[in-house]
C-alpha cells in the first residue's frame, strides 16, 4: 500500500508524501460549523508524457466471482510481452489515466516507464473491495493471495502476453507479492517486494503498544485514492460500473476498516494471526529481490524477518537506512529491472555472478537538493556499501553493554542504585511526518521523564547489524507501562545521531522461549497470556530494538535512552497513561544489558557522514552536554 504512514501496507507511502496539514484557516463544514475534514491531498507534480503504445482496461473475474479492475500499459513494439504485475488497494487498476500522468498515484511512474521501455507489459490490479473492484476488502488475509495468483494466470493467458510474469512494488504492493507467491501460480517467475507488512499487528501495536495515530491516515489515504484518483479515471473512461462500485466500497470500509480491526482484536488471537504473511513464506519458490529500510517510519523493518523462511539460493536482499518509500530510488529500480530481465525474461545477463546476496547501503543520502519532492525521492545513493553472501547468525558477534552506575554502559554487570524516571513523559522525540527526518524539540520534562546510559569512547570501529535486545530489569508502580528504547551514536564532534529504537508494553513481555535468541526477543502476545506487574517487583523486560545497519567509528560513544514511546514518523502511540515512577535496575542480581549484533570484518571510511545528511538518521547537539 503506499506511502507514508502505512500499512498493510504501504498505505503509508502515499500518506507520507501526500498528507497535508490544515490549520484553523481551513474552510468550515456548513453542517457542523467545524473545520472541514481534508485528510489527504496530492502534491503538484508532472505531468508525465505517455510512454506506452497502447493502454488496455477491464475486469478479471476470480473463481469466487469477484471482479477485479485492471489496467495494462503495452510497450511500443509488436508481438507478445513478458508482464510485470502490481496489486494494491489504492489505484493500481487505474494506471495510465490522467491522474496517473499527474503523479496522483500510489505507483512509481518512473519504475513503470523503465519497465515498459525495457519491453515489459505493465499491469496494475486493484485488490478486492478497493477502488472499482468488487468483493470484501480483506487486506492481507488469504483471499488476497488467492486473487493474486489468479491475476498472474489471467495475465499469462492474454493475447498480448508471452506467459512470463513477474511482480513489483512495495508496501501494499510488496505484501501482495508475498501473498501471491505463496500460492505458487505456475506462470509467476520472480518477485521484487519492498517494505512488506507481513504481520498486520506490527503496524497496529508494535511491541504491544497501541499506535492509533497510524490508522486514520492509512484509511484516509486509501479512501482518497478511490474517491479522487480512481473516480476521476473512471469518469473520463465512462466506466459506469466502477463509479457505482466506489460508494459501495467506501460504505463497506466504514464497517470493515483497520480501526475496527484495531479495536476488536488488540492481541494476537487466531483472527489476527490469519493476517500474518510470514508464517507461510517458506512456500515461496520463485527468485526474490527484497528491499527494506531500517528506519521505515510507516511499518518498521520487522517485516524483513520473513526472509529467513525463504530459500537462500533464490534470495537477494538490499537493505538501507531511510524511509518507507526507498523503493523509488533510481539505483534500486535499475537493479530491479536487471533482476527481472534475468529471471522473468530469462536473459543471461550475469546477475547471479556479480550481485551479492546481501547488499547494505550505508549512510544513504539524497543526491539531489532539489525542492521537488519526487526528484529527491528518486535520488538516494549510499555513501558506501557492505556486500556479503547470506548473512547468518554465525556471521554476527554479540556485543553486550551492561547498564551501570553513573548512567554509563560497561563491559561487565553493573552496580549501584536503580535509576528512576517519571512516566508517562513526552519522550525523546523523533519527528518524521514529511519524510525529511529531524529531532523534535526536547520536551520540558525530558530530564526527569527518561534515563540514558552512555558508553566510553569505542576503541575500534563496529558495524552494528540486525536486531538488538534491551534486556531490562524494571519496576513499575501501576501494573503496566510502555517502554521505548532508543539507540544513538555520540560523535566526537558533540553531535548525537539517531540510529534505531524499539517498544514494549510491559504486560506484553511473555516470550516465545523456543524461538527467541540473544539478539531477537520474540513475544507470544496471546490474549490469554498477559503479564501485569506487581508494584515494586522487578521484572525482566526484553525490548526488541528493530533491525539496523550502522557503522560506529572508533572514538564515538554508544548511548541508549529509556523513556515513554514518542512520535516516530507515523507511529503515534496511545501509551498506558497512569502516572507512576519507573525504575531501571543494574546490579549483579538484576543485570540490565543491551545486546547488539556486530557484523565481522567490515571496514568503512574513516570520516563521518555530513551531520543530518543520512536519511532518517538525524543529528542534534548532545543534550546531556548542554547545561
Amino acid at each position: 500500500m503506499k506511502k507514508f504512514i502505512v500499512a498493510v501496507i504501504t498505505l503509508i507511502t502515499a500518506f507520507s508524501t501526500s498528507l497535508v496539514a490544515h490549520g484553523q484557516d481551513a474552510p468550515l463544514d456548513p453542517d457542523t460549523g467545524l473545520p472541514a475534514s481534508q485528510p489527504f491531498d496530492f502534491p503538484a507534480q508532472g505531468p508525465a508524457v505517455p510512454f506506452w503504445a497502447k493502454r488496455l482496461t477491464g475486469y478479471l473475474t476470480t473463481s469466487d466471482g469477484v471482479r477485479l479492475r485492471y489496467s495494462v500499459l503495452l510497450p511500443k513494439a509488436s508481438g507478445r510481452f513478458p508482464v510485470i504485475l502490481s496489486i494494491n488497494g489504492y489505484d493500481a487498476g487505474s494506471i495510465g489515466g490522467t491522474p496517473y500522468l499527474q503523479y496522483k498515484t500510489s505507483m512509481s511512474v518512473e519504475l513503470d516507464k523503465r519497465l515498459v521501455e525495457a519491453g515489459y507489459a505493465v499491469m496494475g490490479v486493484n485488490a478486492a473491495g478497493s477502488g472499482c473492484s468488487t468483493g470484501p476488502l480483506e487486506y492481507t488475509r488469504p483471499q488476497f493471495g488467492r486473487h493474486g495468483a489468479e491475476a498472474v494466470e489471467f495475465a499469462a493467458s492474454q493475447a498480448w502476453s508471452d506467459a512470463r510474469v513477474g511482480m513489483v512494488n512495495w508496501s501494499y504492493g510488496g505484501a501482495s507479492q508475498l501473498a501471491t507467491a505463496q500460492h505458487r501460480p505456475p506462470h509467476l517467475r520472480a518477485i521484487v517486494p519492498g517494505m512488506v507488512l507481513t504481520d498486520f499487528r506490527d503496524a497496529l501495536m508494535p511491541g504491544g503498544v497501541p499506535a492509533p495515530g497510524f490508522i486514520t491516515p492509512l484509511r484516509g489515504s486509501m479512501r482518497a485514492y478511490w474517491e479522487k484518483v480512481v473516480a476521476q479515471t473512471a469518469t473520463e473512461e465512462g466506466d459506469a460500473a466502477c463509479l457505482a462500485q466506489i460508494p459501495k466500497n467506501l460504505a463497506a470500509e466504514d464497517t470493515n476498516s483497520v480501526m475496527h480491526l484495531f479495536l476488536s482484536h488488540p492481541l494476537r488471537d487466531d483472527h489476527m494471526k490469519s493476517f500474518d504473511l510470514a508464517q507461510h513464506a517458506d512456500r515461496v519458490q520463485v527468485p526474490v529481490l527484497s528491499l527494506e529500510a531500517f528506519q521505515d517510519q510507516a511499518i518498521t523493518p520487522r517485516s524483513g524477518y520473513y526472509q529467513s523462511r525463504l530459500d537462500p539460493a533464490k534470495l537477494w536482499s538490499v537493505q538501507t537506512n531511510g524511509r518507507h518509500d526507498m523503493y523509488l530510488a533510481a539505483d534500486f529500480q535499475a537493479l530491479a529491472v536487471r533482476f527481472l530481465d534475468r529471471f522473468v525474461k530469462g536473459e543471461n545477463n550475469g546477475f547471479e555472478r556479480d550481485t551479492p546476496r546481501t547488499t547494505v547501503w550505508m549512510e544513504t543520502a539524497e543526491a539531489s537538493a532539489s525542492g521537488n519532492a519526487l526528484e529527491r525521492r528518486v535520488s538516494p545513493q549510499p555513501r558506501w556499501v557492505v556486500q556479503r553472501g547470506p548473512i547468518r547468525s554465525d556471521d554476527l558477534a554479540v556485543k553486550a553493554f551492561h547498564l551501570d552506575a553513573g548512567r554509563t554502559l560497561a563491559d561487565a554487570p553493573g552496580s549501584g542504585a536503580a535509576d528512576g524516571f517519571d512516566y508517562p513523559g513526552a519522550g525523546v522525540v523523533v519527528n518524521d511526518i514529511a519524510g525529511r527526518g529531524f529531532w523534535g524539540p526536547l520536551p520540558g520534562d525530558w530530564k526527569t521523564a527518561g534515563v540514558s546510559y552512555t558508553s566510553p569512547p569505542l576503541g575500534e570501529d563496529m558495524m552494528v547489524y540486525g536486531p538488538g535486545s534491551a534486556d531490562l530489569w524494571v519496576t513499575a508502580g501501576a501494573g503496566d507501562a510502555d517502554l521505548q528504547v532508543t539507540v544513538t551514536e555520540l560523535r566526537p564532534d558533540g553531535q548525537e545521531t539517531y540510529v534505531q529504537r524499539g517498544w514494549l508494553r510491559l504486560s506484553n513481555r511473555a516470550l516465545d522461549t523456543a524461538h527467541s535468541t540473544p539478539l531477537l526477543p520474540i513475544r507470544l502476545e496471546r490474549p490469554e497470556q498477559p503479564m501485569p506487574l506487581l508494584p515494586g517487583r522487578p521484572v525482566l523486560a526484553r525490548v526488541e530494538i528493530h533491525k539496523m545497519g550502522h557503522y560506529f567509528r572508533s572514538g564515538s560513544r554508544l548511548r541508549i535512552w529509556i523513556d515513554t514511546p514518542a512520535q516516530t514518523g507515523g507511529l503515534v502511540f496511545d501509551t498506558f497513561t497512569q502516572k507512576q515512577r519507573l525504575h531501571v535496575l543494574h546490579n549483579a542480581r538484576y543485570d540490565s544489558v543491551v545486546r547488539l549484533g556486530v557484523l565481522k570484518d567490515v571496514k568503512g571510511p574513516a570520516g563521518y557522514p555530513v551531520c543530518g545528511a543520512t536519511i532518517l538518521q538525524p543529528c542534534r547537539p548532545d543534550p546531556l552536554a548542554i547545561r
